[in-house]
């Protein structure tokens, strides 16, 4: 082995210590997918339209991301895709230390998005009133660890015995 190949090595090796679990593993970015039923609804993600369902976005993992779903004629689905800590972060802890730490903090390698699926069930706009004793609720509840400032209470879950 050479002197230039010998260096290129050492090089390489040097800047993999440096990589992150969470970064070699998840990478930066996660693909998501977005169906709805009636297909063809426009997608909007942090208020920019990226094109029509069914369609997979690639996503940054370091940042939570609005989604709006919407067709003519039909009620729009919106939510927000939230990160969470990927158990690579352990690895990282022990093996890669605080380097590989902040480096998968500072490219989004050490989150993971959730959801990653989304399936909007569009209802009619203008629909016509139910009846007593029926239901058309879809009721969808997700638990985070930090609620939003942002958010407005609609209403509240209660036990029933």
């Amino acid at each position: 082995m050479n002197k230039t190949s010998g260096k290129v090595t050492l090089i390489t090796l040097f800047a993999l210590f440096l990589m992150g679990c969470g970064s070699l593993i998840n990478g930066s970015t996660e693909f998501v997918g977005v169906t709805s039923s009636p297909s063809g609804a426009e997608v909007e993600i942090n208020k920019t339209k990226i094109g029509e369902t069914p369609l997979t976005q690639e996503l940054s993992r370091k940042d939570t991301h609005s989604i709006k779903i919407s067709m003519d004629g039909y009620e729009s689905h919106e939510m927000i895709i939230n990160r969470t800590t990927s158990g690579w972060v352990w690895g990282n802890i022990l093996f890669g230390g605080l380097i590989g730490l902040a480096v998968d903090a500072s490219t989004g390698g050490m989150y993971k998005l959730k959801p990653n699926e989304i399936n909007a069930q569009l209802t009619e706009s203008g629909r016509a009133s139910l009846q007593d004793g029926e239901s058309d609720i879809n009721l969808f509840v997700e638990l985070v660890e930090k609620v939003d400032d942002n958010w407005e209470k609609i209403g509240q879950l209660e036990m029933s015995e």
